[in-house]
């Protein structure tokens, strides 16, 4: 009763169309050309790293994408038992008609060829778009990307900040943030306006959102103009400064993120908890861990000095979801949004997702994104939690709670699509 009941609540979740609130895709090249762009994902280079697979064997320069999959080939046997690989096969199955259970060293170069032909024929990142069901993909964009050459009502720009909140200090940075703005920035006051002018050229572009991913120990404060003014002159005029004057830059050009996003209505996307270049001798993207330490406490005070700008927060752990489902129960401006990294496998996914439905109010979850590099990657990505969500709907609501097979789904719906709508 139960498998039925399950697909009863999963084939029109199947059927919806979607928009994906959050990928990294490139709206110049947002379909891979060969396997090698699709293996080349960091999941399957860091899983085949951490198998035994020499770092160099695989990122070897001048290496041909066919080398690059061979390569690779060996390592998928110890990776089968994984999330990805079921990912892998998916994508396969689905759009290169593969019809093995595996893919191995006697099959892989059919594979790689027939893939060839899909992924180079005309129009294919048409094609995925719709073999996928998707309505639009927001995109994670540069603060100097100049947002031309692409359809921004299907790839919708999301204004990216890292780089000003951390990297001010690197002279690269401070040019790309000058020649952007057409800007000479020293003090605090010209530092602002020229973040004020991303945010106008955003917005004329039609962005919908301005995102930034966090260390652990980063606990925003509102800081003085006078104080900060002379430490964006000292920057911007090559200088070195100390740590505590490099966190107060940071903290006011976070905070002066908040107040134009507050300005400009955009949901402002904290993406928290990871620490970089945990292992340096990783894979390209696969030196990052999340960190326990992490506590949505630390932004106490920025949710509540903003309460008219929303959050969709996205946490790395059980325990940091917990602690997110809490704050989204409580703070009205807080959303649970997507289940990201390494809370990306279906165990995590369920879990987490269980305790939001059971706890958040249903208007403030972002149900999933994809995180993408690539377009083939949104099938896979959302079929697994299209899956977990219907056999969560399935048991804990139509089951244990007595409602209908058209309530279940109708949440399933706003949870997947409707929210992504009304909170963007």
């Amino acid at each position: 009763m139960s498998s039925q009941l399950i697909q009863e609540i999963l084939a029109p979740l199947e059927s919806l169309r979607l928009i994906d609130p959050h990928s990294h895709i490139n709206p110049h090249s947002a379909a891979s050309k060969t396997l090698a762009d699709i293996l080349g994902y960091h999941y399957y280079t860091e899983l085949a790293h951490s198998a035994g697979c020499p770092r160099e064997h695989i990122e070897e320069p001048g290496i041909t994408p066919k080398e690059k999959v061979g390569r690779l080939i060996p390592w998928l046997a110890t990776i089968e038992n994984t999330a990805q690989y079921n990912w892998l096969l998916e994508m396969c199955r689905s759009f290169f008609q593969f019809q093995h259970d595996r893919i191995t060293k006697d099959n892989w170069e059919s594979l790689y060829d027939r893939s060839l032909e899909v992924l180079q024929a005309p129009n294919w990142e048409r094609a995925v778009i719709e073999r996928s069901g998707l309505d639009g993909v927001f995109l994670t964009n540069d603060f100097d990307d100049p947002l031309e050459g692409f359809d921004t009502s299907f790839y919708v720009p999301c204004l990216r900040t890292d780089d000003l909140v951390f990297h001010l200090v690197r002279g690269d940075v401070r040019q790309r943030l000058q020649k952007a703005t057409s800007m000479a920035i020293g003090d605090a006051t010209s530092l602002k306006k020229a973040i004020g002018c991303l945010f106008s050229h955003f917005k004329q572009r039609g962005a919908r959102a301005c995102a930034i991913s966090l260390p652990p120990d980063f606990a925003p404060e509102p800081e003085s103009e006078a104080v900060i003014s002379g430490i964006v002159t000292k920057v911007f005029s090559g200088s070195e400064i100390d740590e505590d004057s490099m966190r107060r830059l940071s903290n006011f050009v976070f905070w002066t993120l908040a107040e134009f996003c507050a300005d400009f209505k955009l949901p402002f996307d904290l993406m928290i908890g990871v620490n970089r270049r945990v292992y340096e001798s990783g894979v390209y993207q696969g030196q990052d861990l999340y960190d326990k330490r992490t506590s949505l406490i630390l932004y106490k005070r920025l949710l509540n000095a903003f309460p008219q700008v929303t959050f969709p927060i996205s946490v790395l752990s059980e325990t940091c979801n917990q602690e997110l489902v809490s704050y989204a129960w409580i703070f009205p401006n807080v959303v649970t949004s997507g289940h990201w990294w390494y809370s990306n496998i279906p165990v995590f996914i369920e879990r987490d997702c269980r305790s939001r439905l059971q706890a958040v109010p249903i208007t403030k979850q972002i149900g999933y994104y994809s995180d993408m590099y690539k377009l083939e990657f949104a099938l896979p990505k959302f079929a697994m939690y299209r899956r977990i969500l219907a056999k969560v709907l399935a048991e804990d609501f139509v089951l244990d709670r007595g409602w209908s097979v058209e309530r279940a789904v109708s949440s399933g719906i706003q949870i997947l699509r409707g929210n992504v709508e009304t909170i963007f």
